[in-house]
């Protein structure tokens, strides 16, 4: 299956989570009541509203007869969703090593038309090698054994066919300049994977800057976050932030307008793209 189809199953059940909840808010009902409809709780409401688990044809029928939808039409298109919203995506063969928070991103990633991140750690999973995200693993899981550690790189390298796709997503990416001088791997991985950003920064949906270290403060500073934008008019924009064992999805208007004013000044103020391969040239003619 190709990823802009697997990865739609997860926009598609954002989509009919977002209606369900506009059609119980108009008639008024309760997240417990259309929980006791369906034989579930209100969290199990809250998740269908949200797109988090998948749907069952049973409970969105019930759900739209408590909703008064008796259109025949308009209850077919909204089941004909909720069968597309439940296609397996292609990272479900990794969920012995992708946590459960993290596969509705993998989603959401394959499904945006504009990515914009800030990272300050590393260099960020899209952008990396074989060599530098098996080390970055490797330091992330200190208890997995080799074959789930090649399970989990493998899956980093698949995400990021996601850039050289059909459909690839505009991508812009802001590195701190630390991310680019703390060591992962020995000195032959580090030297490929800053080879490789010099490479990968002429793609022409890609474009990278570094924050340098001479900016001094800056905005980012409340760490690294990820901006998504989406094709579908219906789809809001989101922020990603990434937690230890979770992550949160801010959509509310006022959130996601603040993040994308961070990230508007951090491209102003990061070095240019041109300069920006020009910086990580002199660092790794220094390796």
């Amino acid at each position: 299956m190709a990823t802009n189809e697997s990865s739609g199953s997860v926009v598609r059940r954002i989509l009919l989570g977002s209606q369900l909840r506009r059609l119980r808010e108009a008639r008024g009902i309760t997240r417990e009541a259309a929980g006791y409809s369906i034989r579930a709780s209100e969290s199990k409401i809250s998740r269908m509203e949200l797109g988090r688990v998948s749907f069952k044809a049973r409970d969105v029928e019930d759900l739209l007869t408590l909703y008064g939808v008796g259109d025949p039409a308009e209850r077919e298109a909204l089941l004909g969703l909720a069968r597309e919203a439940n296609v397996a995506g292609w990272w479900h063969s990794y969920s012995d090593v992708l946590p459960g928070w993290f596969q509705t991103y993998v989603g959401l990633e394959g499904a945006a038309s504009e990515i914009s991140i800030y990272e300050v750690q590393f260099v960020h999973g899209l952008l990396q090698t074989e060599g530098y995200a098996h080390a970055v693993v490797v330091r992330g899981q200190p208890g997995a054994d080799a074959a789930e550690t090649e399970r989990r790189v493998s899956l980093r390298m698949e995400r990021q066919k996601l850039l050289f796709s059909e459909r690839a997503p505009r991508f812009h990416a802001v590195l701190d300049e630390a991310a680019l001088h703390r060591p992962y791997g020995d000195e032959t991985v580090m030297r490929n994977q800053l080879q490789h950003l010099i490479d990968i920064s002429e793609q022409p949906n890609v474009t990278l800057q570094v924050m340098p270290f001479a900016h001094g403060g800056h905005a980012g500073e409340s760490g690294a976050f990820t901006l998504l934008r989406f094709p579908e008019s219906d789809l809001v924009d989101l922020v990603y932030l990434e937690q230890l064992t979770s992550a949160l999805y801010l959509d509310k208007a006022e959130d996601v307008a603040q993040y994308a004013r961070v990230m508007e000044r951090l491209h102003a103020d990061s070095l240019s793209p041109e300069r920006t391969r020009d910086h990580i040239s002199a660092l790794l003619q220094r390796l």
